[in-house]
């Protein structure tokens, strides 16, 4: 099954639970593109790459602070799971289901 959709997503943050969106587009040649929208805006995905089912990418956070996130995660059937790191804020943990 394909890694590329739609997944409603939750991040376990330092400020609470952080609903959003997570699309991804597989490229067809092991990378991806998409976005992350949620209550505190939009994100680029950076340097998606696939293996198997495992995903890794880059985010460049603006609000609350600018930041980048290295995110790495696993789609099994409908559901994502994984890790944003967020530097000296650790490991927050994402749960997802494809819409």
């Amino acid at each position: 099954m394909s890694v590329a959709g739609t997944y409603n997503t939750t991040v376990k943050s330092p400020m609470g639970d952080q609903t959003g969106t997570l699309t991804i587009v597989d490229n067809g040649d092991g990378t991806f593109k998409g976005s992350m929208a949620g209550g505190m805006g939009s994100m680029d995905i950076e340097s998606g790459d696939i293996a198997g089912s495992t995903l890794s990418w880059k985010m460049n956070m603006t609000v609350p602070m600018p930041m980048t996130l290295d995110c790495e995660a696993t789609v099994d059937g409908d559901t994502i799971t994984g890790n944003v790191n967020a530097g000296a804020f650790g490991a927050m943990p994402l749960t997802g289901t494809r819409v």
